[in-house]
């Protein structure tokens, strides 16, 4: 006997218990909705701390909201999915100027 998928609209619902800045277990697997891209970023922590890192995906979430799929340079984390904050992440070119 399988488990039933959880419908798409609460499949991967904001939950507002997260705290800011919690990883996601983000979209599904081959959701076409991700977008691939690179795009640095200067990442401000609530400590007044900033670090350079990039954004590898893009991908709007069942309810409008939008993540990112975020590496913060040499932190040796992993990439992960956080929601979008554009008052901490700052989009930096990627292209000349």
């Amino acid at each position: 006997m399988g488990s039933q998928p959880a419908p798409a609209d609460t499949a991967y619902p904001t939950d507002p218990a997260r705290p800011v800045g919690a990883a996601h277990p983000g979209p599904p697997p081959g959701d076409p909705g991700v977008r691939w891209v690179y795009q640095p970023v200067e990442v401000h922590f609530a400590d007044g701390d900033w670090a350079l890192g990039r954004i590898s995906a893009w991908w709007d979430g069942p309810h409008g909201d939008r993540w990112c799929r975020l590496r913060i340079a040499r932190s040796g984390g992993a990439a992960r999915w956080e929601p979008f904050e554009p008052a901490r992440m700052v989009l930096l070119p990627s292209g000349g100027i």
